[in-house]
């Protein structure tokens, strides 16, 4: 690996407890020793790929996604093993057949067998979606290790271990997000000053004023507009995604798979008429694209325009522009 100090190239034998063996300087992670194969320089880099060279914040929720998007599109399926079980299998099995031994013969059946379910399970693509550090394991491990080397989260980075704070209840515009890091993110790209915002995790929401729901494309993500309507009867509730149509079966959308989703969540995924046979079935598997996997800067532009529209519907001037055809607004659901 290149040390993010010297920029030496350095052998395994030349960095012993992440230390440059070169310019003596202390590392934070070594893609041999973590499970993620990270190390500084990546990590910076693909911190200043997500803030645009610090024109915006991002979080670890984003950059745990960022670092592990190319190992969610892989399988966790070693070709390598194939490979050396079906040597094994043609081998054994010549020497079955040359030397008449039935013991080589099974055992070089057994090790064909064994390689042909590698293939299958490759095929099938076994493991892909699942990360190999879970978000949360990834603060406690990666990012904990930076910060002791170098005192704080990588430049850039802001802190998302807790909730934005609420302002007191007004009649603005709520925003229902129950993804902390996805809050903290717009609150720090200072999305909530601007248009004074509310941000809360949800369902209920504070005030009068018209909820927009952000949320994951997943099972639980994709009810909670209705979740939301149901526990604010009367008030203006608008879905503005993320719309599981703009990332399934799309190739540059990578997807995340966790937890099988209870049948009491399926149903009621059924029972709204919202969704394909195929796209249930998705997500019966517990497959989802996270809120965190959008780029920050193309999130933050998007959740500005609903807001911006939220803002000038609730006013009476933009009231008056909507009758007139100047403004449309997402049709409201049941």
């Amino acid at each position: 690996m290149i040390c993010p100090h010297c920029e030496k190239s350095l052998l395994r034998k030349e960095r012993p407890g992440n230390v440059c063996g070169k310019c003596g300087r202390r590392y934070a992670l070594d893609p041999k020793t973590n499970a993620m194969g990270l190390h500084d320089l990546r990590v910076r880099r693909i911190v200043l790929r997500l803030t645009q060279d610090g024109q915006v914040p991002c979080t670890p929720g984003q950059l745990w996604y960022a670092l592990s998007r190319t190992s969610l599109r892989n399988t966790r399926v070693e070709t390598g093993c194939a490979a050396v079980l079906a040597i094994a299998g043609v081998v054994a099995g010549l020497l079955g057949l040359g030397q008449g031994s039935v013991a080589f013969a099974a055992l070089g059946g057994v090790a064909l067998l064994a390689a042909s379910s590698f293939v299958v399970a490759k095929v099938k693509g076994v493991g892909r979606g699942r990360p190999r550090l879970a978000r949360d394991a990834f603060r406690a491990g990666p990012l904990e290790e930076w910060k002791r080397v170098y005192g704080s989260l990588p430049a850039g980075v802001v802190d998302d271990s807790g909730y934005p704070r609420p302002p007191s209840p007004a009649d603005g515009v709520v925003l229902v997000c129950p993804d902390r890091s996805v809050a903290v993110f717009l609150d720090a790209a200072g999305l909530t000053a601007r248009h004074g915002l509310t941000l809360t995790a949800g369902p209920a929401a504070p005030g009068r004023g018209p909820v927009l729901v952000l949320h994951d494309a997943d099972a639980d993500g994709l009810l909670l507009p209705h979740r939301v309507r149901t526990a604010l009867p009367g008030r203006r509730v608008v879905d503005i995604g993320l719309p599981l149509g703009s990332v399934h079966g799309r190739d540059r959308a990578v997807p995340v798979r966790g937890g099988r989703p209870g049948a009491d969540v399926m149903k009621a995924l059924e029972t709204t008429g919202e969704f394909s046979g195929e796209q249930l079935t998705w997500l019966a598997g517990g497959w989802g694209f996270p809120l965190v996997g959008v780029p920050p800067a193309r999130l933050l532009a998007a959740v500005s325009r609903a807001v911006e529209r939220a803002g000038a519907q609730a006013a009476p001037q933009g009231r008056r522009a909507a009758a007139l055809g100047f403004m449309t607004w997402p049709e409201e659901g049941p």
